[in-house]
This record gives structure tokens, C-alpha cells and sequence, in this order.
């Protein structure tokens, strides 16, 4: 069996795959300050949820923009699972050109996500990662990874509002309100949020489309892309797991 693992800034997530079938994931806290004794005491526990034992995942593929994790989770596999992880970068997945000026500076997450949709559409695509930033990035028709643009996460840009406006409330903003014009305080802070930030995402997309010149299909993944698909008017699909199929096609390759 393959474990792969997707670190983010405020969330891993957690796969493993039987061949080309996604067993169990889940989506845990990242936590930066924690031993690798610690990890395996987690992993455990989630291992047991879905009846998996450790002793038959002989793979490990991990994608991590979270420095502090690299030493964490490389000890954790080779000292519980018996082999070292493979670490995806940009030199590690020659089977997509990288167009940026310095293909170093791609977050794993974004080469991981590019991979996988051009691998299931097969034509120029727009990527929105919704994570504690989100990212947008452009896919040519032949399979390059253009670029793409990185934006403050709903998450991190409520927050912001929450702790500078102190006269106003903190609201789930989970589910989107039926209307714009909020009849109160709490919708109104909800239909900005989330309707703001549909208008940030369709107008970003449609920028990107006139500078690409042709007509990619846009796809979202991530914690809150289910919530700005049910309002976005540019998002065509939702891909939960994208980053990990990513992960289970890259490790195809090694």
C-alpha cells in the first residue's frame, strides 16, 4: 500500500491507496512542534479507523510546504515504517515543465495539484486551491505549468476582519447566505465574505483566461471549495482529492 501525505500551513491531509484505489483519508491540524513518536501515535489511531495495518504500506510520497514537518515526518517513516519518504519538488516530477522564473520557489501542493488535473482532463486548466492561501495557477494545453497567482485564504482574510473590528461578531461563514444584502449584522458580514471572495476568485479567473488566450477549464479543490463553487460563477468542478491523487501519480512515476 502507498501512504501519502499533503502538509499545509493549517491542515494535513492523510491517504493511502491500494493501487489506484483511495482506502482512507483524512484531514488532521498541522502541528509543527510535534516528535515522530507523537505522529505515529496519531497515524496509528487513524490507521486502525479504516482497519489499515502499518506493516503493509511499503510506499511513502509526502508534499510539505511546512519546513519544520520535513524532519518530523521523514523520522516518523523510517523509524515506524521502515523506509524513507520520497519528497516532492519541482525536480521531481520532470514529467511537467515548470515555466516559472525559478521552479524552486512552486509550492509541492501546487506541482502535486497541476499534475493530477492535467492527468485527468488532458487540456489547459485554471487550479484554485482553497488553503490557508489560496492559489490559482494556469496549466497550458501541452501539460506546462505556467504560473499562477497566490491570494490571502477566506480563512485568514475573515480573521483579519474579526480581530481589527471589534465591534463586530464572529460568524460561521460555512453556508452561504441567500442574498447579498444582508438584513443584519451577521449576514452581512457572511454575504461580504463569502459573495467578496466569489468576486475575487471569478475575477482573478477571468483575468487569467485573456492572458492565457485559450479556454481552461477551471477546477477547485481544498478545504472551502465546495462552499465558493455554490456561489463562484467560473468554477466548473470540485476535486476533494486532488492533491492526493496527485501524490499516488507522481509516486507511479518513481
Amino acid at each position: 500500500m502507498l501512504l501519502v501525505i499533503d502538509v499545509g500551513n493549517t491542515n494535513t491531509v492523510i491517504g493511502v491507496y491500494d493501487g489506484e484505489n483511495l482506502i482512507k483519508d483524512w484531514r488532521i491540524r498541522t502541528e509543527r512542534h510535534t516528535t515522530e513518536d507523537e505522529f505515529n501515535i496519531l497515524a496509528t489511531s487513524l490507521f486502525s479507523t479504516g482497519n489499515i495495518d502499518s506493516k503493509n504500506i511499503h510506499k511513502t510520497i509526502i508534499s510539505c510546504v511546512v519546513p519544520p514537518m520535513v524532519t518530523i515526518l521523514d523520522s516518523f517513516c523510517r523509524k515506524y515504517l521502515g523506509h524513507s519518504p520520497h519528497w516532492v519538488d519541482a525536480e521531481s516530477v520532470p514529467s511537467m515543465p515548470i515555466r516559472y522564473k525559478n521552479p524552486s520557489e512552486v509550492g509541492a501542493d501546487r506541482i502535486v495539484n497541476a499534475i493530477a488535473a492535467f492527468h485527468k482532463y488532458r487540456t489547459s486548466l485554471i487550479v484554485i486551491d482553497f488553503g490557508t492561501a489560496t492559489t490559482f495557477d494556469s496549466i497550458s494545453e501541452q501539460g506546462e505549468y505556467i504560473g499562477g497567482s497566490i491570494s490571502p485564504g477566506i480563512l485568514i482574510s475573515s480573521e483579519a476582519l474579526f480581530m481589527k473590528a471589534s465591534k463586530l461578531p464572529r460568524v460561521e461563514i460555512f453556508v452561504p447566505p441567500k442574498s447579498v444584502i444582508g438584513k443584519d449584522t451577521a449576514h452581512s458580514i457572511k454575504a461580504g465574505i463569502i459573495y467578496g471572495y466569489a468576486g475575487l476568485v471569478d475575477g482573478m479567473v477571468k483575468r487569467m483566461k485573456i492572458e492565457m488566450g485559450t479556454n481552461p477549464k477551471i477546477i477547485a479543490t481544498g478545504g472551502l471549495a465546495e462552499l465558493i463553487y455554490q456561489v463562484s460563477e467560473t468554477i466548473e468542478t470540485v476535486e476533494p482529492a486532488l492533491t492526493l491523487e496527485g501524490l499516488r501519480i507522481i509516486s507511479n512515476s518513481l
